[in-house]
């Protein structure tokens, strides 16, 4: 018996963990990545530690996807922070629990995990082909762009798993959009997530204080209050807690409305508290001198509140409590979606039937971070794409055993 052919256009995570389980069934996968090398993006994510997953329980967990939460949830209910952890062990990666409730494999690198994956489809006979770009659609196939010129392919079914439009030099470009709106395809337009934003310091504090990390704060926008620290960049904030609001940030601005990221210096002292203790110090004493003796605060913490101070009166006591609990940071832009984590946008999910199917296009589904949803750091964003990829994989083998 001849095997069913399953083409996968990108070799990312949720491509590749698509293969795995399809692979796994006996069927024919060739996986085909632009790249000189797949999971390059997953690579460069796991330098500094990859994060694979997250400890809290499932319920929370599920629930961090925004609009995208239902659709999702059977993707993840399939594939759950558990899975992910039994996975990785499965393939020689013990994990453990961070401080922040985040997953890491022991080793804390992604390329021994990515060694192991890829064994692991090597001996399930799946053809990983390098520098092999899809190009679009031609005679009933795909048209894909190799070494040496272009070749059609006319699989039993495929799957698109080609990312976003973040990092797009490790890949995921977003050039497919278009091909896919000629296909009458809903593609909402990319946007940043999990980005830094621009705001306009002054030269002064640009120059003295890029790269400095505030710590131990809270910040509060309309995604809520939540406690971390960001770090003070040449064009702006980045860093943790920036990411946890960026979509309420970016949303707002594209909403043509302020966006204000509000920072508590203290989160542990109430307003009252602070007051009384700015209220002991010399009234003529500098107000570096007092911040230092009342309430512990110096260097790019003090600067910021010289920064953002504007008319708030800062030998009043209580005015200057005030700005110390709601430093108003007000942001201009998002930084470029090319240095984003993430993105935000792409194939709608009214598109998709409930298999990960172009409803469209029957037998081409679509896996990962090409599905219009996003999610925060955390290890939120790879286990979506695991999820989607396996998902997806159960419904290519459905629509082929109907089919």
């Amino acid at each position: 018996m001849v095997k069913k052919q399953i083409a996968i256009l990108g070799g990312g995570p949720a491509g590749l963990a698509a293969a795995e389980s399809l692979s796994s069934q006996g069927y024919a996968v060739t996986v085909y990545d632009a790249m000189p090398t797949v999971a390059r993006k997953f690579l460069l994510a796991g330098k500094s530690g990859l994060n694979i997953t997250h400890s809290e329980d499932y319920e929370s967990f599920a629930s961090r996807f925004g609009a995208s939460d239902d659709r999702l949830r059977e993707a993840l209910d399939g594939f759950k922070p558990s899975d992910v952890r039994a996975w990785a062990a499965g393939l020689g990666a013990e994990t453990f629990v961070g401080s922040s409730g985040r997953v890491f494999p022991t080793a804390m690198k992604a390329s021994p995990l990515l060694r192991a994956w890829l064994r692991r489809l090597e001996t399930q006979n799946v053809k990983i082909l390098t520098r092999h770009r899809w190009m679009g659609f031609s005679d009933g196939g795909y048209l894909i762009e190799k070494p040496g010129g272009v070749c059609v392919i006319q699989p039993d079914a495929a799957l698109l798993s080609l990312g976003g439009a973040s990092w797009p030099r490790l890949g995921s470009d977003g050039r497919w959009l278009p091909w896919l709106r000629d296909k009458s395809i809903a593609v909402d337009d990319f946007r940043p997530a999990n980005c830094g934003f621009d705001v306009d310091w002054s030269e002064h504090l640009r120059e003295r204080f890029s790269g400095e990390p505030v710590k131990s704060v809270t910040a509060s926008s309309s995604a809520g209050t939540i406690p971390g620290e960001f770090v003070i960049t040449r064009h702006g904030i980045e860093g943790s807690l920036v990411y946890a609001h960026a979509a309420a940030l970016r949303d707002s601005l594209m909403a043509g409305e302020a966006a204000i990221f509000d920072v508590d210096l203290i989160p542990g002292r109430t307003q009252e508290q602070i007051v009384r203790e700015l209220g002991k110090q010399d009234p003529k004493a500098s107000l570096s001198t007092r911040l230092r003796k009342a309430v512990g605060i110096d260097g790019v913490k003090a600067a910021l509140i010289r920064e953002l101070a504007g008319a708030t009166n800062l030998s009043d006591r209580h005015e200057l409590a005030s700005l110390i609990k709601a430093l108003p940071i007000s942001v201009r832009r998002t930084r470029p979606i090319a240095e984003a984590i993430s993105s935000a946008g792409g194939i709608t999910w009214d598109e998709l039937d409930r298999n990960y199917m172009l409803k469209a296009l029957p037998g081409l589904f679509v896996a990962g971070e090409m599905i219009d949803w996003e999610a925060p750091t955390g290890g939120y964003l790879l286990t979506a794409c695991l999820a989607t990829g396996r998902v997806a994989a159960r419904g290519i083998v459905a629509w082929l055993g109907r089919s």
